[in-house]
């Protein structure tokens, strides 16, 4: 056989080769026991995907997506077990594995980047020894030459400076740099099939972007297929060549990327399209905010009377001097903005843009450097102590994680009335009272009252939240990023769930959000923050429309699936 003969049969190989899935699963069931008996949380699933391809699982929390993930990886948890199905990998069975030989197909074969950063790296190791061990254990680097190594891998994940932060320890990056690390960990030993659960789902839209555009490109060097875990149909949109929708531990529906989520054909499918809150869909904002009437409204009473506004900020500063260093850290740099009674003000910006800090001044949970904040026309910093009181009744704050703003020894009852007892609202009677009517208003069920917040899904505890929020009628609420760690279906019924509050009790809300496609379903007015400056504040419809900042348009530009209408 001559050169080109031999040639021409690589090449007929290879392309054989790339039809051929690189991980086929059939039939996979998962079942956990628990003392209540034998749950299935995954049943009969089926996909396949192949060598370079970016297959995407979407699912609201508890469909099994990520079950599915960890069946594939042999990282179960306790009391799981796969009953019944197939795992392939390359035509290896890898179902009935042991776990020395699951071992060895970790991390060479098939690399995971998990969901959470900050509890997936060890906090007492530094990252350079972390990215080590995993080089070491597959016997991909040797003593002499692993530190070289560990910089490639943190070079190849896009680390500023890697040989000096191989030296820091996870507390020292920040969220989108941890998320690197776990990315270069992932991929350190260049696997053929990379699993990346949620990998940027706690992460503002920009640094999101940079990490999938990291992860692409790694991959695509590589020649690594990629299982990407999601509930974010815009980014499954903006990355995956197919999806695969599961519900209840099944598939539902997959196909083509682009083909399911335009033109969806199972109801849940469906379901999941239309509650992705969109910059471009005005038809998805919720009709309890009624958005466009409110604005026309505001506008004709301005040209009646003067602005009613329940907070007005006036360059506010803060600074926290830094040790060791020679400039003290503006965390919030001379900020102006007003919340007109009755509406929503959202602040949008990257994480370290200074919204928190601003929201936590107006809360009175950190004093200004300078600056005035006026609430109901009274400058809060000159408030005395029964007046503090007073303004806490009337400013309330909803977190963005229920679960720990929760107290998880109390009942559902005794967190919503808690705020009632400190303040000595009513008699006994009247507090139960008033946790049924605010378990009635967050559409919660009575039976909920003796239940504890780890019996509840996360959906269910933001409720809660809110509840509580509310018990002590407050004229204010400051919403910390309330929808940003919830599923499309979940996040969609909450904000539902604010505007017909919003509409009920005339409630003004500051909306704190990286997550610019929900911003545009419910506020009146926007305003953006970088490096702790404020750079554009304006009406929802003019940021969203005629953004006029670079940094606005930038923010616009990153949200995966914009051009599909889908994001979030």
């Amino acid at each position: 056989m001559n050169a080109r003969d031999d040639g021409a049969v690589s090449a007929a190989k290879e392309k054989q080769m790339s039809t051929e899935p690189l991980l086929s699963v059939q039939g996979l069931a998962v079942d956990f026991a628990t003392m209540d008996g034998v749950v299935h949380a995954v049943e009969g699933v089926d996909l396949e995907i192949r060598p370079g391809e970016t297959v995407a699982i979407v699912g609201e929390s508890g469909s099994g997506k990520s079950t599915t993930a960890m069946a594939i990886i042999g990282l179960l948890a306790g009391g799981g077990k796969i009953a019944s199905g197939s795992i392939r990998l390359d035509g290896k069975e890898i179902s009935r594995a042991s776990e020395h030989e699951m071992r060895t197909i970790r991390g060479r074969d098939i690399g995971l980047v998990p969901q959470d950063p900050m509890s997936n790296l060890n906090p007492v190791a530094r990252i350079g020894t972390q990215v080590a061990e995993t080089l070491l254990a597959h016997g991909l680097a040797t003593r002499q030459n692993v530190q070289t190594k560990v910089v490639e891998a943190l070079t190849a994940a896009g680390l500023p400076d890697p040989a000096r932060r191989a030296k820091q320890y996870p507390h020292e990056f920040s969220g989108g740099m941890r998320q690197r690390a776990l990315i270069a960990i992932g991929l350190a030993c260049k696997p053929r099939l990379l699993i990346a659960d949620e990998p940027t789902s706690a992460l503002d839209v920009t640094v999101q972007q940079t990490i999938l555009d990291q992860i692409g490109q790694m991959t695509r060097e590589l020649g690594t297929a990629v299982l990407l875990i999601t509930h974010d149909l815009g980014l499954a949109a903006d990355r995956a060549e197919r999806v695969i929708v599961m519900h209840r531990g099944k598939v539902v529906e997959q196909g083509d990327a682009r083909q399911i989520l335009e033109d969806p054909q199972h109801p849940y499918t469906q379901s999941l399209v239309k509650a992705a809150p969109s910059v471009a869909a005005a038809r998805l904002q919720p009709e309890a905010f009624r958005v466009q009437e409110r604005a026309a409204e505001a506008s004709a009473v301005a040209e009646t009377a003067p602005a009613d506004n329940i907070v007005e900020i006036e360059n506010l500063t803060k600074v926290y001097p830094v040790r060791g260093r020679g400039e003290d850290f503006v965390a919030v740099d001379d900020v102006s903005l007003v919340i007109p009674r009755g509406e929503t003000v959202a602040i949008v910006g990257e994480s370290g843009s200074g919204k928190t800090t601003t929201a936590r001044m107006l809360l009175k949970v950190i004093e200004p450097t300078s600056g005035l904040i006026r609430y109901e026309g009274k400058d809060i910093a000159s408030l005395s102590r029964a007046e503090t009181k007073e303004f806490r009744q009337q400013v309330q704050p909803i977190f963005q994680d229920p679960y720990s703003s929760l107290n998880p020894m109390f009942t559902i009852e005794r967190l919503i009335a808690e705020p009632l007892e400190f303040y000595k609202r009513g008699s006994g009677a009247d507090r139960r009272r008033r946790v049924r009517q605010l378990l009635d208003d967050v559409a919660l069920p009575q039976s909920m009252l003796r239940r504890y917040p780890s019996e509840l899904s996360g959906g269910q505890r933001q409720r809660v939240a809110i509840a509580r929020a509310l018990a002590l009628s407050p004229d204010l609420i400051v919403c910390d990023e309330p929808v940003s760690a919830l599923d499309v279906l979940v996040q969609d019924q909450i904000l539902k769930l604010l505007g017909d509050l919003q509409s009920e009790y005339g409630l003004s809300y500051l909306f704190i959000s990286h997550d610019l496609a929900v911003v545009r379903l419910i506020s009146d007015y926007v305003c953006v923050m970088k490096d702790g400056k404020l750079v554009e504040a304006a009406t929802s419809e003019e940021i969203f429309t005629n953004p006029r900042d670079p940094y606005t348009r930038r923010l616009l530009a990153s949200i995966p699936g914009n051009e599909l209408g889908i994001a979030s």
